[in-house]
């Protein structure tokens, strides 16, 4: 992975929103979503830096109408990041 981006919001729907804008938007990889207490989903993709940095760019510029919690761009993430993302995709 030479990147990952990362999407926070609430809710299962806008996670949904959120991934296909992402997926649409440039050559990036779903890799997972985490849910947490509250109702707060992160969803996670994977791709070249600069894909990354558009997919996330665009949800932040346009949240069609999702609530952004956080949101952020690891490029070369560590072994640790990626094991825990792969975990997660279990």
């Amino acid at each position: 992975m030479e990147a990952v981006g990362l999407i926070e919001t609430v809710g299962s729907s806008s996670a949904i929103i959120i991934a296909d804008k992402m997926l649409k938007t440039a050559a990036v990889s779903y890799e997972c979503w985490h849910t947490k207490c509250g109702g707060h989903v992160t969803v996670f993709l994977s791709g070249d830096v600069s894909a990354v940095k558009a997919a996330v760019e665009a949800v932040k510029e346009q949240p069609m109408g999702v609530e952004i919690v956080a949101a952020a761009v690891i490029s070369n993430p560590s072994e640790e990041t990626i094991r825990l993302i792969k975990e997660s995709k279990k």
